[in-house]
């Protein structure tokens, strides 16, 4: 006789194959006529949870989609849509579309602006954080930014006195200095200081499990790496992370893990900060103090745990999405003949000597350098995959695209497909050419959305910007680089990371 656990665990199996199957066969009548990526994808979730454990999601529905054409089913619930007229639709205003459970995994503290699925609390939150990436206060900002580069290129300048005397070039890889730099400038404005990356060369940096906990110590860079990489596989089935330290594969078990001491970081630091302004006050200006500053339309604060929760999107966002999309633009920008050079000419016009401080307001407009970035982001496309939504389940059926879906349908439109698309792009749409920016059509400025897209986008997109064009301009004024590395090898999580970017550098005399 089976033991009752044995029994129990059958049963509980056995009522897991009836859900998913039985939705399959009950509740997805109108999508049976869609082809799926795998015949596996219309029958389980469980077929998309594997493709993004190995990190193929992106290309595998990007393989689909050049299969099947604009509609591909990747879960027994969920289409995915590589037309361009699609993103208005799913992601703009007003049409009531919300995001689905996939978020659930991402949730750590308290839902924050990021993971908030609720349309009235995202309207809450950001009422309340929007104002603190205003164009003044964004503004004020580039001091911070100013103090991490200046660092950066300190230790870069170390490096270039190391290039073997029979080379000119010091060969090192550009992407861990990349994360330091973004690290140290998110923790300088959300924080008050940065994390000393940059200064150590390393990315070990306190956490707390919990407010006024003790003090913990972990590589940062590499804890949010297994986060992302997890997450975006546990969005996929997001039961699971409920039960993920008990789940036989360690690749998931560490990432849920290193969730909860990247979440750490935000307790530690928002709980020194607290303490601090209370004893002290502050004459700072940054992303906490507008955060703490900030009201909602009852004139209600955050939350502590809100408060927390929102330090903590801004930590991810600002580091880790900007490191990999400044790796990804340099590694494409050199790898390219002819555009470093023409990239240093335009900024040499502007910015006299290599020594000098770059200023925002001074670069921001070259349009080459705004060409590379874009061409960059829309090449690597840093979110690579399609963020769902859910058809808003109190409505009618939606038509897009000439195609209706019935309420509680999962639709998303697959950013590495949109932004590589020849029908939009052209037939050398796998390669970088920011030239292609002087004349964009309306179907390629509707397709670039390296941002998201609507209600929903991203509310850093100015620091960011920001940032990854004082980062470019000041790099490329001070100093030469050549590539080493034929291809940019990556591995997807929720973001498309790189795994190294190995260039040669040297200082600029002129």
């Amino acid at each position: 006789m089976f033991p009752l656990v044995m029994i129990a665990s059958l049963v509980a199996l056995g009522l897991l194959v009836v859900y998913y199957v039985g939705g399959y066969l009950f509740q997805n009548r109108s999508l049976s006529d869609i082809p799926a990526a795998s015949p596996w994808a219309a029958l389980t979730r469980f077929w998309l949870v594997r493709e993004a454990r190995f990190g193929r999601r992106y290309l595998t529905v990007d393989d689909a989609h050049k299969t099947h054409g604009d509609f591909v089913r990747i879960q027994p619930n969920h289409v995915s849509i590589a037309n361009v007229n699609a993103i208005n639709a799913i992601y703009g205003h007003g049409n009531g579309f919300l995001k689905s459970d996939f978020y659930d995994a991402f949730v750590a503290v308290s839902r924050g602006l990021f993971s908030t699925r609720s349309r009235a609390d995202h309207t809450r939150k950001r009422k309340i954080v929007a104002h603190t990436f205003s164009a003044k206060s964004v503004m004020q900002f580039e001091q911070y930014m100013h103090q991490n580069l200046n660092e950066l290129l300190r230790q870069w300048d170390l490096i270039c006195q190391k290039a073997p005397a029979n080379s000119k070039f010091a060969r090192f890889d550009c992407l861990p200095w990349f994360a330091y730099l973004t690290f140290d400038t998110i923790g300088d404005l959300a924080f008050g200081s940065p994390f000393g990356m940059l200064k150590n060369g390393q990315d070990t940096i306190e956490y707390m499990d919990y407010p006024g906990g003790p003090s913990k110590y972990m590589h940062a860079v590499d804890a949010l790496s297994r986060r992302g990489e997890a997450f975006a596989v546990l969005g996929c089935l997001p039961f699971l992370k409920k039960i993920g330290h008990l789940l036989p594969d360690s690749f998931l078990r560490n990432g849920v893990r290193s969730g909860s001491q990247v979440a750490g970081i935000a307790i530690a630091r928002v709980g020194e900060r607290l303490a601090s302004t209370a004893t002290k006050g502050t004459e700072r200006v940054d992303i906490l103090t507008r955060l703490m500053e900030g009201k909602d339309v009852k004139g209600q604060p955050l939350g502590r745990e809100e408060l927390t929760a929102e330090a903590l999107t801004q930590l991810i966002a600002g580091s880790d999405t900007t490191s990999n999309t400044l790796t990804g633009i340099f590694y494409w920008l050199l790898k390219s003949p002819g555009v470093l050079a023409k990239l240093q000419a335009e900024v040499d016009t502007v910015i006299l000597s290599p020594t000098d401080e770059v200023a925002f307001q001074t670069v921001k407009n070259l349009p080459y350098l705004k060409a590379c970035m874009n061409e960059g982001m829309r090449i690597h496309s840093t979110s690579a995959l399609g963020l769902p939504r859910v058809v808003p389940i109190d409505g009618p059926a939606i038509e897009i695209c000439g195609r209706t879906f019935e309420p509680g349908t999962v639709l998303s439109v697959p950013n590495y497909t949109i932004h590589r698309l020849e029908s939009i792009w052209g037939a050398d749409s796998d390669q970088y050419r920011p030239e292609r920016w002087e004349s964009l059509t309306d179907d390629q400025k509707k397709a670039f959305v390296p941002f998201g897209h609507g209600p929903r986008s991203c509310v850093g997109r100015n620091v960011a910007e920001m940032e990854v064009t004082l980062a470019m301009a000041t790099l490329v004024r001070r100093y030469d680089f050549e590539l080493y590395q034929e291809r940019f090898e990556t591995w997807e999580g929720f973001l498309r990371k790189g795994f190294c970017c190995e260039v040669g550098i040297r200082r600029r005399m002129t």
